[in-house]
């Protein structure tokens, strides 16, 4: 594996993957929830993407739409990582794996918390592999990497995690014993997790939500009309653009797919800094603007 250099961030030591046998009761002091602290569900200091492959043309999709065009994503993604550093962040940027056609979706293959790492277990048979990938890359930013043991299965792209809880949606990628998993590791570290439903039809939970702020989501609304969103306020992507719903808030950035202003406008009234991204091409492969980066802030 391979990693770029301009834009990345490399500690000197690496620590290896445990799994969750092996991290026993391994516990950190500082209570996310409870913490004094705030924004940590959008402030972060770090980001890792890794650039699109030639082999992005075999990526998995639910519908085809298109064979991706290669230049056309690789210059969406060069503009979707340099808005990524304008906040300040350091961004690590990886070189291609074109034996994962779609792990420039690096979401999917762990989730980061300010205390640990974690790497997922992926739904799809072809994408298992990115989860170890991941991990030693991860072990340069953490002192702890656990490894969901299965025989669960998680993906990234199903946990939003707000300034209050972790909610993780079930769909074809995530199921019960993966979540369940997830819920016994993060408990450790005083995490809640909450499981929901995936809306049938869509292919990951965060496809049709966003964190915007401590209080705030943006959803679809036949998301949303689930109620699972009850105690937030909820702002919904516009009649008809629902592919708005996956954005990112990164620092005092709100990226989101370009072609959607009705919600564009609807964010930008509510007094969010939105930066509109290229994204024809993910789309090709059911991603959007969370897929592509991991987002966090490690232990100091």
């Amino acid at each position: 594996m391979q990693e770029a250099s301009d834009k990345s961030l490399h500690l000197p030591m690496q620590r290896p993957c445990t799994t969750e046998k092996q991290a026993g009761k391994r516990t950190s002091n500082r209570n996310f929830f409870g913490s004094m602290m705030t924004a940590r569900c959008y402030t972060f200091t770090h980001a890792i993407v890794r650039k699109p492959s030639a082999g992005i043309v075999d990526g998995l999709r639910a519908v085809d739409t298109g064979v991706p065009d290669l230049q056309r994503f690789q210059q969406d993604h060069a503009h979707y990582v340099s808005l990524l550093a304008a906040t300040g962040a350091a961004v690590t940027v990886l070189e291609p794996l074109d034996d994962y056609p779609d792990s420039v979706f690096v979401e999917d293959a762990a989730l980061c918390l300010p205390e640990v790492a974690i790497a997922m277990r992926p739904g799809a048979p072809s994408r298992v592999g990115e989860a170890a990938v991941m991990a030693p890359v991860l072990a340069e930013f953490y002192g702890e990497v656990i490894a969901i043991d299965g025989p669960g299965f998680i993906d990234g792209g199903d946990i939003l995690v707000t300034e209050k809880e972790i909610l993780v949606g079930r769909s074809a990628r995530t199921d019960a014993a993966g979540i369940a998993e997830l819920a016994r590791i993060t408990s450790r570290r005083d995490y809640q997790v909450r499981q929901v439903e995936t809306p049938a039809g869509v292919l990951h939970f965060k496809t049709d939500c966003s964190v915007m702020d401590e209080e705030t989501v943006l959803a679809t609304a036949r998301l949303s009309d689930t109620g699972c969103f009850d105690g937030y306020r909820v702002i919904n992507t516009a009649d008809g653009e629902d592919a708005a719903a996956n954005a990112i808030r990164f620092n005092e950035l709100v990226l989101m797919p370009a072609g959607f202003p009705q919600t564009t406008e609807r964010l930008s009234a509510a007094g969010y800094d939105v930066r509109e991204v290229g994204n024809t091409e993910a789309a090709k492969l059911d991603g959007g603007m969370s897929c592509l980066s991991l987002r966090f802030s490690p232990p100091a």
